[in-house]
């Protein structure tokens, strides 16, 4: 039975984190008020691969490429209400001092379901009773990143209990789809399927047990991988479902592009996350079995129709 002082206390939290959360969007910084760019649009257009690339050759600063996709970011949930913990300011921006320049993801900010723990910040998972008790440390996933010279810059919403194809709760409110805000950007990853849907990142880390990132991605018109059980990592998260291995969860790329998808899931094999999580099955990026199947003309698919 839930008592009245239950109510009320969950009802001042989910008060307090969307205070916190429109607070910490008041204090950014000018330049992420600011109208967007020809400078921000040069940066927005261009691949993952590119930014990488500038930033190796010092064409591009990373502070550019997070102050550009930081303004669409909170533009983006403006409309559509994606975002859930804002890491910008402090956060992004002072890990960016650290970050390793000559990584595969240098400079590159990475948006994050809300599942995924990160030092100094809850991770919620939508339920009101994991508010005020930020992560002491970065889970396995956001240390691959960083490692691998990303930036993590925000959370994005999700459904309680992450068992549903929309990302509604009392916690964050509503997530809508920002191609028509009277429609569902999917679930359980539907945060991110929105922000990056209206170009307020470019490439995100979802989780996926059945269709968490693949349904977002066809609601929105994303591109996703449900990555096999063991070749991303999957240990760093907050969930619902504890326990829970009949169909393991894993952490799963989330982009705007293909080429996106492709260079973002072959940087993270080549970070060897097998030496982060034992549960990832210690194989590299085989680029000859890519390269071969992207010549077949014809591809065979398999379909279970029972186990």
């Amino acid at each position: 039975m839930i008592t009245p002082f239950d109510y009320f206390e969950h009802r001042r939290a989910c008060k307090q984190k969307q205070l916190q959360r429109s607070t910490h969007i008041a204090n950014l910084p000018p330049e992420y008020h600011a109208p967007v760019s020809s400078s921000d649009r040069h940066i927005l257009n261009k691949s993952v691969e590119e930014l990488v690339q500038d930033v190796d050759k010092e064409v591009i600063k990373p502070i550019d490429i997070l102050r550009s996709y930081g303004k669409l970011a909170i533009r983006a949930h403006a409309k559509t209400n994606c975002l859930t913990e804002v890491m910008i300011n402090p956060g992004a921006e002072k890990w960016m001092e650290n970050i390793n320049l000559k990584g595969p993801l240098a400079g590159i900010p990475v948006s994050l379901k809300d599942t995924i723990t990160v030092g100094g910040f809850d991770t919620s998972v939508a339920y009101s009773r994991y508010t005020g008790k930020p992560y002491p440390r970065d889970g396995t996933m956001v240390r691959i990143l960083k490692d691998a010279g990303a930036i993590p810059y925000v959370k994005t919403n999700c459904p309680i209990t992450l068992l549903s194809f929309e990302s509604a709760n009392d916690l964050w409110g509503r997530t809508t789809n920002p191609h028509n805000i009277n429609y569902s950007p999917g679930g359980s990853t539907g945060g991110e399927s929105a922000l990056l849907a209206y170009g307020g990142g470019r490439i995100g880390v979802g989780s996926d047990v059945a269709g968490s990132v693949r349904v977002p991605a066809h609601f929105a018109g994303i591109y996703a991988l449900r990555c096999s059980t063991g070749r991303w990592p999957k240990i760093g998260t907050n969930t619902s479902m504890a326990g829970q291995e009949g169909v393991p969860s894993i952490f799963s790329p989330m982009t705007r592009t293909l080429p996106d998808l492709v260079y973002f899931t072959k940087s993270i094999v080549g970070m060897k996350p097998w030496e982060y999580d034992h549960t990832v099955h210690p194989i590299p990026w085989r680029a000859e079995v890519y390269d071969a199947t992207k010549e077949q003309k014809k591809l065979r698919i398999g379909v279970m129709e029972t186990d």
